[in-house]
């Protein structure tokens, strides 16, 4: 275990890091801390507008921050592409890729533009994409890092291999836990993949437990007019149990600690050391379930996903 205030953020100086959904929430908090330790961070985002309004709120914390941003849209593999492609076309090696960004619990079945089911689509199928179009420049930087964020969920729920777009019967809840699944099981694949084939790169995740971001509530009404039942359990829940949720500084802490520290490992997965991994600061080694450690799983998902998304990654 790691105390909180012994999470702390290395020298980041020189170093090129990319962070998906950087402009609010988790993303927010890591990209402020990474530019604060230094890094040219590159904020890779949908809504320019709100990018601009979230550079203006780190750099009211981090004056000197070197921050840009770049369009992506998680729910197109064109989009997705597009970003792999000019950072590739700039060709400055990549020190840390933070694949931060998600979509939480639609109420109904929805689909990205490429036809998957939205969550799936966007949480893993999106950032598995990234990863592979930039793998060339984070293999170039010598010692990079690949940091996925997951979710306390991914215990409740596996990748179900038989019905992976939830066309048959969807339930947002468990459609999430897969996502989430599946973006523990990519960290792991991935770091095995890369000391297998001599890629270079470290690749983990965590989860921040209960933590208080928008995701909660954006996510579960997804632009209904009215609050679905489960966006008001959150907003209740937060109200009436205060203690087992965290603010935004204290959940970051996994992701930092995944991310940047010199004693992080490889298919590791790190999350709040409080209760039930809820909240609490500091740091400790999350449970993983057997499921998304399995070896043959991690692969089965794997060749899927460069199926689904036509990313082929070297052998």
């Amino acid at each position: 275990m790691v105390r909180a205030a012994d999470v702390t953020v290395p020298d980041q100086t020189g170093k090129l890091a990319v962070v998906t959904g950087a402009n609010s929430g988790l993303g927010l908090g890591i990209a402020t801390r990474l530019a604060a330790a230094g890094a040219d961070v590159v904020m890779a985002i949908r809504n320019r507008t709100k990018g601009e309004e979230a550079i203006a709120q780190i750099r009211a914390t981090v004056p000197d921050a070197k921050l840009s941003i770049k369009p992506l849209d998680l729910s197109s593999l064109a989009s997705v592409k597009a970003l792999g492609d000019e950072l590739n076309a700039e060709g400055r090696p990549i020190d840390l890729l933070v694949n931060n960004a998600g979509i939480m619990q639609p109420p109904k079945r929805e689909t990205t533009a490429d036809g998957f089911e939205l969550q799936f689509g966007c949480n893993h199928l999106g950032h598995f994409a990234l990863t592979g179009h930039l793998l060339p420049l984070l293999r170039a930087a010598g010692d990079a890092r690949v940091h996925s964020l997951s979710s306390s969920a991914a215990r409740f729920g596996g990748v179900r291999f038989d019905d992976l777009q939830w066309e048959k019967k969807y339930n947002a809840s468990l459609a999430y836990a897969q996502s989430k699944s599946a973006n523990l099981m990519f960290a792991i694949e991935l770091d095995r993949r890369s000391r297998h084939h001599g890629w270079g790169i470290l690749s983990n995740a965590s989860h921040p437990g209960l933590c208080k971001t928008n995701l909660q509530l954006s996510g579960p009404s997804h632009g209904q007019a009215s609050p679905t039942l489960l966006e008001r359990f959150y907003r209740v829940s937060r109200q009436v149990m205060p203690f087992m949720w965290q603010e935004i500084d204290e959940g970051i802490l996994p992701s930092l600690y995944g991310a940047t520290s010199p004693d992080a490992k490889g298919g590791a997965f790190y999350g709040p050391r409080g209760f039930l991994e809820l909240a609490g600061g500091g740091v400790t080694d999350a449970k993983i379930l057997p499921r998304a450690s399995d070896e043959a799983d991690g692969r089965r998902l794997w060749e899927i996903s460069e199926r689904l998304t036509s990313v082929t990654y070297p052998q």
